[in-house]
């Protein structure tokens, strides 16, 4: 019987990184309730089916409060035990600060920090009791550097990194592991729908593995790591380096790669 496998929630879920992780959760045997912004969720739940495990999706604005408390009261409708939790959802804007839409960029907060937040307490809240759960929190290798040309992107990452770094140290002792996953530039639709198809970022040579980091990033919530860095090699030794350059040089090198041409 379904209700006899373990149970997860994955948030963004419709294609990329969610979906890539989804199908790694079902491959071990997990359901999965599944949230997406569009229809597209329909067909990822049916991919995920193919591994002989249940989906469920639901179609919610990730933007609002009422999209967030949408998936967590579908999520619990299910009357099971929530054994992991992925907080994927995230977008980003590419462009000038200057010319960019306010209130797209305000969007961009309410997913990636406001929408991450709401989540994790309905899933924290709901994990302690039974002194076990896994949550992954994606951020991104944006989260080591100043991010010009993603001016509000970048820090909503760097906030992501921090706040599951702060969680993770908070729930030591009440059996819950928190992960943080930073993947770096990833062969999904992700730079493509921030508008960025006219910079470095667009070019698909210059983008990570989708599966592969998706691989990590699992190997990594499975091992109940602090955090990893996913992609191959150079993008783990961007990471390093990030740690000892300034600033200013980091956001002069982002600056020039996510600059519009």
């Amino acid at each position: 019987m379904s209700n006899e496998r373990p149970f997860t929630m994955i948030t963004g879920a419709s294609s990329g990184l969610g979906l890539e992780l989804a199908k790694l959760f079902a491959q071990d045997g997990y359901d999965i309730a599944v949230s997406g912004s569009s229809e597209r969720i329909f067909e990822a739940a049916e991919a995920i089916e193919r591994y002989g495990v249940e989906a469920y999706p639901l179609q919610a604005d990730a933007s609002t409060y009422e999209g967030v408390e949408e998936f967590w009261e579908f999520v619990k409708s299910k009357n099971r035990e929530l054994d992991a939790a992925v907080l994927n959802v995230g977008v980003s804007i590419g462009g000038s600060f200057l010319e960019n839409d306010l209130q797209e960029e305000l969007r961009l907060i309410d997913i990636n920090i406001s929408g991450t937040v709401h989540m994790a307490k309905r899933v924290v809240q709901d994990m302690v009791p039974n002194k076990k759960g896994d949550i992954l929190i994606v951020s991104s290798l944006s989260a080591t550097l100043p991010t010009p040309y993603e001016t509000v992107y970048g820090p909503s990452k760097a906030f992501g990194f921090m706040f599951a770094e702060s969680l993770r140290e908070e729930l030591r002792d009440t059996g819950i592991n928190v992960t943080a996953m930073l993947p770096g530039a990833t062969n999904t639709d992700f730079h493509h729908n921030a508008g960025m198809d006219n910079t470095y970022f667009g070019d698909e040579r210059n983008k990570n593995d989708k599966e592969l980091v998706a691989q990590q990033g699992y190997d990594a919530l499975k091992n109940k790591l602090d955090h990893v860095v996913c992609g191959d090699e150079a993008t783990k030794k961007a990471a390093e380096e990030n740690r000892i350059t300034s600033e200013e040089v980091k956001a002069a090198e982002h600056a020039k790669k996510a600059k519009p041409q």
